[in-house]
């Protein structure tokens, strides 16, 4: 976390109470200026030994910038923390001072709150047409690649696995043993690729996006931001509210539209994919991979 993910209020006030706090308050100051990150994930006692000031100091300057205490001072950059303007270890920290003071339940709420909030965000922001467009671009492709790296690359291939029930040529990348660009090599504009990364931005998910575009292919981009580089270089974009408290993006929305469009697809598809389900789950029952119910 730096200066730009915190409240820039809550600094600003600080830094322009500066010059009449007394030396010692002025000392915790510019700690917490200059440390930032420290105080959504420190206790007062914690902030007092890093300044090398007594905790009835950092009180003081607490007070002096216009909040009833430190728990208020500090109130705004858990809440910076919370809505993901930190960085990971930041937010891990943040996780153990939540269990180590008995809030799990208040945990708990951001939790279900933030994954309400990603769904409705997300598709609050996106247009049955648009998804209407990516699905026909998916059913007319001789081959999908379904691109995720990190915690990313569960959600690509278990999109591949259940589209596979219906479809071929969808291929999860990269590959075991692969990477993306090389999985990619013989692709062309009759193929598709899904990408998907959230920030930080995975260098091998755009470097692919990027290569995949000078091949002719159809781009299906999800990520975080507008401004996100595999969205920029997309034919269809689809930007996803991934918000939580945990310390890696939420992957809620992610998987709740992976799951749209795939329905999208299967809506768009010529009739032969029903038969294609029915043969793909007719052939696991004769094969035994189900429990068949006692007679």
């Amino acid at each position: 976390m730096n200066d730009t993910n915190m409240p820039s209020t809550v600094l600003d006030r600080l830094s322009g109470a500066l010059d009449a706090l007394s030396p010692q308050a002025r000392k915790a100051a510019t700690y917490v200026l200059e440390n930032p990150a420290d105080v959504g994930v420190s206790t007062v006692r914690e902030i007092a030994q890093a300044a090398q000031v007594t905790p009835n100091t950092v009180m003081r300057m607490a007070r002096a910038a216009g909040f009833d205490g430190y728990d208020d001072f500090r109130a705004p950059f858990r809440a910076a923390i919370r809505s993901g303007a930190a960085s990971f270890p930041d937010r891990a920290r943040w996780l153990q001072d939540v269990a180590g003071a008995g809030a799990l339940g208040g945990l708990y709420a951001d939790m279900i709150t933030s994954a309400l909030q990603n769904i409705e965000e997300t598709f609050a922001n996106i247009t049955e047409p648009q998804l209407t467009a990516a699905a026909k671009a998916i059913w007319a492709a001789r081959r999908v690649f379904t691109l995720g790296v990190g915690v990313n690359n569960s959600n690509a291939r278990n999109f591949t696995y259940l589209a596979s029930t219906g479809m071929v040529d969808f291929h999860a990348i990269p590959r075991p043993g692969s990477s993306p660009i090389d999985d990619l090599a013989w692709a062309d504009g009759r193929d598709v690729l899904i990408a998907i990364t959230c920030k930080p931005y995975r260098t091998e998910v755009v470097e692919a996006v990027h290569l995949a575009r000078e091949q002719g292919m159809t781009i299906i981009a999800l990520s975080d931001s507008p401004a996100s580089p595999i969205i920029r270089a997309s034919d269809h974009g689809f930007v996803l509210a991934a918000d939580t408290p945990q310390f890696f993006p939420s992957s809620v929305s992610t998987i709740a539209l992976l799951e749209t469009l795939l329905s999208f697809v299967i809506a768009v598809a010529s009739p032969e994919i029903v038969e294609r389900v029915e043969t793909f789950h007719a052939r696991r029952h004769r094969l035994g991979i189900y429990e068949e119910p006692q007679s």
